[in-house]
């Protein structure tokens, strides 16, 4: 990438704000290459450069993936004034202007994809490229046949339009029943109001996979990691 100012580059990484920045080049906190550096405007290469600050190597993130595993009690936003959001569980000081893309209900548990790639984002959201969002879900009622064939035909949720056609898969049925459910869109509560215009209730709703990536049962409520390199490619060829 190009070179940029050397406070800048700092900053951007989390060090701190311009000023801070500032003070620590001033305490010779700070090293190019080998060497101690006071001046804010040096430029740097971030690709190139070694840039050590306090004995700990900053490296420079244009981009980052994280997949989250959601757990129930926070709101997916970047800031609440009430709410504990997911962005509070993570740590990556380094990685500016991360968000989750798209929301999980704030009782509802599992993947979110965090990033600061705005246009992968967008395309993943986008209602024309249809990225399945596999749930899996515990049902109040007994889920029939019936209800399936409903859901391929699209459901009406007081919409304008009918849900687009969506995969009803049985676990287990009965009073209280387990399903997996595909969808290709992103409404609002849409599975919650789907099960409510066929008459059942969601009880537990947990999202297990999005396009190519899955939530893998090692990654604990809390919890992230980075995309695997193969998750990424995967993830931008389908979008």
């Amino acid at each position: 990438m190009a070179k940029m100012r050397l406070d800048k580059f700092l900053s951007a990484t989390g060090a701190g704000t311009r000023s801070e920045v500032k003070n620590l080049l001033k305490k010779h906190q700070v090293c190019v290459n080998g060497r101690i550096c006071k001046k804010p405007e040096q430029k740097v290469d971030p690709d190139k450069d070694e840039i050590v600050m306090n004995g700990k190597r900053i490296a420079y993130e244009e981009v980052s993936y994280f997949l989250f595993h959601k757990p129930s009690g926070c709101v997916s936003a970047t800031w609440d004034k009430k709410e504990k959001t997911v962005m509070d569980y993570l740590n990556e000081p380094q990685c500016r202007g991360l968000f989750p893309v798209g929301r999980l209900d704030k009782d509802t548990e599992g993947l979110l994809l965090i990033t600061n790639d705005g246009e992968l984002a967008h395309r993943m959201l986008s209602p024309k490229k249809h990225v399945d969002k596999t749930y899996y879900a515990e049902i109040e009622g007994e889920i029939k046949e019936e209800d399936q064939k409903a859901f391929l035909e699209g459901i009406d949720i007081g919409d304008e339009k009918k849900t687009l056609p969506a995969n009803l898969v049985i676990l287990e049925s009965g009073k209280k029943s387990k399903v997996k459910v595909t969808i290709q869109e992103g409404r609002y509560h849409q599975i919650k109001r789907m099960f409510e215009a066929v008459g059942k209730e969601v009880t537990y709703l947990k999202r297990i996979s999005m396009g190519p990536l899955k939530l893998e049962d090692s990654l604990k409520k809390g919890t992230y990691r980075r995309l695997k390199a193969e998750e990424l490619e995967q993830l931008k060829r389908g979008c």
